[in-house]
């Protein structure tokens, strides 16, 4: 509708008029919502479930109030020294500086130590194979000379070669036409993309072994935590899950992000626990009792609180979900009944906070989702062992989040599912305490030693 001008409004009729009304109530209702939408703070980590690298970074002006280094009265950190270096030498002082006397004989008054740490020239070892054979002159029978068991291979890499490879691709994000410079300047090995695609292969066969074998213990487990993240697989969008548990961390990427890629993984098992957030498909696992990610909670209830400063109900309801973390970090301090005693009041607390009347489309929504799940919202109070978040879930993910963005993706099936096998192998080796490359190496056989003496007499 157009808007007459001001001198012509009193010549307008009376439907006219109503007509105009209308039309400006429609308007202003819409600028009133642009509005109220633009005043709401942001969406940020720190108030919804959005990644840190979506955060919106300001301008800072003038200089940096927080200073550089360490806090006040920190304690200074030296590298230690090592027991027993590769070389040592010895700094012996000859003669006086100042008066020229002879010092051979004398005893020094101290001995500065000082190590430096350095890599030797690298320089790849090749290792030529020369098998004999021979006919027998009686029988005409083929004999071979029997190679060493650690060279009776058909590739013409290493294994220590091979983990090299594995690991700078899946675990440092190297493409292949960048690994293939990493390999030529820093190592000296000249390998094709069909050459390092090749080594994939060979580790993904023993790793799927490996990975099913993590994974018969993560689901056997009496906790179990899982979340999913997005995966590009040939250009379409998969899911990549995960498993944690004490016992394991376990890695599957599907096509599908629904229930039935629980119910693949878990077979017959049931946990007694399971904690997630309050995504369907996770809320379907076979699982006695759930506990939903605090974490999640948490951060709702922030954003509800800048939307609405001085909410008193997300305020209190925060401090009681944070004291609740706090009491269960603090189980092994406490007596039972003294635990139990304070567990006690924060769900009836909990109760009388989801029972308010509240006011507000934000606020009643977020107290609709509390109520719905009230009993999955403090389970972790009940069994120490269960985490309050899973948060456990989203730094096993987070790798792939960072594989996802720098790769784009993986161009066929069989790597995406090889790369949730060696994500498999190095989660739970790190949840070990073991390191990742050492798990790469066993996938590839028996180490190569460096030097072999010849059977010849």
């Amino acid at each position: 509708m157009t808007l007459p001008n001001v001198d012509e409004i009193e010549q307008l009729s009376q439907l006219d008029l109503v007509a105009l009304v209308k039309a400006l109530i429609i308007e202003n209702q819409q600028l009133r919502a642009e509005l109220d939408k633009l005043r709401k703070p942001p969406a940020s980590s720190g108030n919804s479930s959005l990644p840190p690298s979506r955060d919106q970074k300001r301008n800072v002006k003038g200089k940096r109030r927080k200073k550089h280094g360490p806090r006040f009265g920190h304690a200074r950190a030296i590298r230690p020294l090592v027991d027993n270096p590769d070389q040592v030498i010895e700094a012996t002082v000859q003669r006086c500086e100042h008066c020229q006397t002879g010092l051979e004989g004398v005893p020094p008054e101290k001995i500065l130590r000082h190590q430096v740490t350095e890599l030797p020239p690298i320089k790849p070892v090749v290792i030529e194979t020369r098998q004999h054979e021979v006919i027998c002159p009686e029988c005409h029978g083929v004999n071979r000379g029997a190679l060493p068991e650690e060279l009776n291979r058909r590739g013409s890499f290493g294994p220590r070669l091979g983990a090299v490879a594995v690991y700078l691709r899946h675990e440092q994000h190297i493409s292949y036409r960048r690994l293939r410079q990493v390999m030529e300047e820093i190592f000296g090995v000249s390998l094709s993309e069909g050459g390092i695609d090749g080594l994939m292969r060979e580790a993904a066969v023993a790793a799927q072994a490996v990975a099913q074998e993590i994974k018969k213990q993560v689901v056997g487990s009496d906790i179990i935590g899982s979340d999913e993240t997005s995966v590009r697989v040939k250009r379409r969008n998969w899911w990549e899950w995960v498993l944690v548990s004490a016992r394991g961390i376990f890695h599957a990427i599907r096509p599908t992000r629904s229930a039935s890629v629980i119910e693949e993984l878990m077979g017959n098992n049931r946990a007694s626990c399971w904690v997630c957030d309050c995504y369907g498909a996770q809320l379907k696992a076979p699982a006695e009792s759930f506990q939903l990610c605090l974490a999640h909670q948490l951060r709702d209830l922030q954003r509800l609180i800048e939307l609405c400063p001085g909410f008193d109900w997300a305020l209190q309801t925060q401090k009681l979900f944070q004291s609740a973390i706090h009491l269960r970090n603090r189980f092994e301090k406490l007596t039972i009944d003294g635990f139990v005693k304070q567990a006690m009041q924060m769900e009836k607390r909990l109760d009388e906070l989801l029972d308010e009347q509240l006011i507000g489309k934000d606020a009643r929504r977020l107290q609709r989702r509390f109520i719905k799940h009230r009993s999955r919202l403090l389970t972790f109070l009940h069994y120490p062992r269960v985490e309050p978040t899973n948060n456990a879930c989203e730094r096993a993910l987070r790798p792939s989040v960072i594989h996802r963005k720098v790769t784009n993706g993986f161009r066929s099936e069989w790597g995406a599912h090889a790369y949730a096998d060696f994500r498999t192998i190095g989660s739970t080796a790190r949840q070990r305490g073991e390191r990742f490359f050492d798990e790469l190496l066993k996938l590839f056989g028996l180490p190569i030693p460096l030097s072999f003496q010849s059977q010849n007499p």
